[in-house]
């Protein structure tokens, strides 16, 4: 007999001894892909190394696809979509998409950054996406990025993350001298414009006017070979310069930053590549300016995503239209977990649990569902009888109460092509946060969902 009340179980209280092993060693490779991925160009270099490493080729517009054929297209390496052409009729099958995105909110600098006040260099920065300015003041931070010469010469950067580099540094007032600090808001103790960068305190001797700061370029050019003027043509970004760690005695949670929202990128990734049923035609998305809006040549609003289907629909003579209406996605997006600390945002019979599994969200936006997808109940039934067949743990999950705020993924920008959607995600504590924390268990059970979707 079914069960009629509807109750959420910690999956470390129902899984076995194999069964939690598996969830810890999946972790491990989480683990170090995210420290090797802080932004969207490593995160790119990391997915088309795996994806090359299991036979992915490059994909060029215009080239013939059939059966079997596995591509992907690396959009200005700040996104990238790896698909594999199944053998099942596309205008009948449609396509399996699963869209994450692998860009995370952070400091960014400015084009021409570096300036000096009182003996001390610093980089001007702006920052990316939705932070609490508060949290990234007193914290250790890394540079990384790219940074072009004059004569076209890419250099990569990336100091801070080696126990010998040097690290950065936002300031703070001390409690001391905080008391007018004190009385503002949160949004308000820390403007935009002192999220200011150390980098630099010794003076040259071989500049009167301004010298610590000619002493860092000093620097910059020997090791680098960089002018000041370079700094117009580079993207450059300041991240934590922590490692993930386990969080807890019981080690179940992982911290790390960026878990928004390479935490759902990876299990998209090792899904489709550890999957090898080649029955569907699947796209694996990996998107850029999410936390901004999805906007720009590498967001999810450019149309190469749909040039792409419109390339698989002309290879078989079928029509795109029809293609899309038969597809379907799941927008691979991180929702929020329910904080016992602060209670009183969430409505906790549809907040997402720590560790009960993947969280879907039916809907997202803010107020009245502004800018949300609002999944049909049709689709959300086809995907349930496909967990439940495959054994998937997921919950509903919701961003909060109603009025309390909100936010928005990419599921919008993919179901304007008539292509069902849904948000499926891992639960977060902290979210945008310069380190956040998320359950192994959910991350697993996240990975079997993509996969179960992928051959399903």
């Amino acid at each position: 007999m079914k069960e009629l009340s509807y109750k959420r179980t910690s999956i470390f209280k129902t899984a076995d001894e194999a069964e939690k092993q598996k969830i810890f060693a999946y972790a491990e490779g989480y683990k170090n892909f995210i420290d090797s991925a802080k932004t969207e160009r490593e995160a790119v270099s990391y997915i088309v190394r795996e994806a090359e490493a299991k036979g992915y080729l490059p994909f060029a517009f215009g080239e013939k696809l059939k059966a079997g054929d596995k591509r992907y297209l690396n959009n200005r390496n700040k996104s990238v979509i790896l698909f594999r052409v199944g053998s099942a009729d596309v205008g009948e099958d449609g396509v399996r998409i699963v869209a994450s995105h692998i860009d995370a909110p952070r400091i960014d600098l400015k084009q021409n950054p570096l300036y000096e006040k009182d003996g001390i260099a610093f980089f001007k920065t702006h920052y990316y996406g939705g932070i609490k300015k508060y949290q990234w003041t007193a914290f250790p931070l890394a540079l990384h990025g790219v940074i072009f010469l004059a004569d076209g010469t890419k250099k990569e950067v990336a100091i801070g993350e080696d126990p010998s580099d040097p690290v950065f540094y936002i300031s703070d007032l001390l409690p001391h001298l905080s008391a007018k600090q004190n009385t503002k808001t949160l949004a308000e103790a820390i403007e935009g414009e002192t999220l200011n960068l150390w980098v630099g305190q010794m003076p040259s001797k071989d500049e009167e006017d301004n010298a610590v700061s000619y002493a860092v370029l000093q620097i910059l050019n020997e090791k680098y070979g960089i002018c000041e003027e370079d700094f117009l043509c580079a993207e450059l970004s300041a991240v934590p310069a922590v490692k993930a760690r386990d969080v807890g005695f019981d080690r179940a949670l992982v911290g790390a930053y960026g878990h928004d929202d390479r935490v759902c990128a990876y299990p998209s990734l090792t899904a489709l590549l550890d999957n090898e049923d080649g029955v569907h035609t699947v796209f694996a998305v990996f998107a850029d300016k999410e936390e901004i809006g999805s906007e720009g040549v590498s967001g999810m609003q450019c149309e190469a995503f749909i040039d792409l289907i419109n390339e698989v629909a002309a290879s078989f003579g079928v029509s795109a239209a029809k293609v899309r209406s038969r597809s379907k996605c799941l927008s691979a997006d991180v929702t929020v977990a329910y904080d016992p600390n602060f209670a009183d945002v969430y409505e906790k019979n549809n907040a997402s649990l720590l560790s009960c599994g993947a969280g879907v969200n039916k809907y997202t936006g803010a107020r009245g569902k502004s800018g949300s997808n609002d999944a049909g109940a049709e689709y959300l039934q086809e995907l349930r009888a496909l967990f439940a067949k495959e054994g998937v743990v997921w919950q509903m999950s919701e961003l909060g109460k109603v009025d309390a705020g909100g936010g928005g993924t990419v599921a919008k920008f993919i179901a304007k092509y008539n292509i069902d959607t849904v948000d499926i995600g891992v639960p977060v504590i902290s979210m945008h946060s310069p380190f956040e924390v998320i359950s192994k268990a959910d991350l697993y059970s996240l990975e079997r969902a993509f996969a179960a979707f992928i051959k399903g």
